[in-house]
């Protein structure tokens, strides 16, 4: 057996609230978007995919020892996937930071490395999802609206490894380990 797994920041409680407040009033604006749930918002350091059960806990052995100061993060910009004219996910984009975020995303994918757990290899860029799209299209307008978001800011100090249990309705989340930096 196998677990689906990925290793993310979760805003503190007041930065979700601040988000909730900012996105739900839009939320039907645009039947195009499918925005994501509080419960969902992260910021991603590294996507494992599945992981066999004998590797979960030399997993979260190795993650254990990633280490770190904790460190300042602002949520302020916006941004696409891939580009604002084609685009199938729309994103919170991080200002001050994104470097530290994008050498603990390196950390957490080495030190996984080194107990035979992949990451997904892919070109790191620091954000959080807001929203998807289920066919590539414009979102120019909604990146001007996502900017006017004011910069959100708080404290990392942790990571989570997470599950992710797969449903037609969306996908479930549950934290399953949690490291201190």
């Amino acid at each position: 057996m196998s677990m689906r797994l990925f290793a993310a920041v979760i805003p503190p409680a007041t930065a979700l609230n601040a988000l909730e407040a900012f996105v739900e009033p839009r939320r039907a604006a645009d039947p195009a978007l499918r925005w994501a749930g509080r419960e969902h918002w992260h910021l991603t350091l590294a996507f494992f995919g599945d992981v066999p059960d004998g590797r979960i806990e030399p997993l979260q052995h190795a993650l254990s020892g990633v280490a770190g100061p904790p460190f300042p993060l602002t949520l302020d910009g916006a941004g696409c996937f891939p580009n604002p004219a084609q685009a199938r996910v729309l994103y919170q984009a991080v200002s001050t930071g994104a470097d530290e975020l994008t050498t603990l995303a390196r950390r957490v994918r080495s030190a996984a490395d080194r107990v035979g757990v992949p990451s997904d290899n892919a070109r790191y860029r620091p954000h959080l999802t807001l929203a998807r799209t289920r066919r590539p299209a414009p979102l120019t307008r909604w990146l001007r609206v996502v900017d006017s978001f004011p910069a959100l800011s708080f404290g990392v100090d942790s990571f989570v490894l997470m599950s992710s249990h797969l449903h037609p309705s969306g996908p479930d989340y549950r934290v399953i380990h949690s490291v201190s930096l």
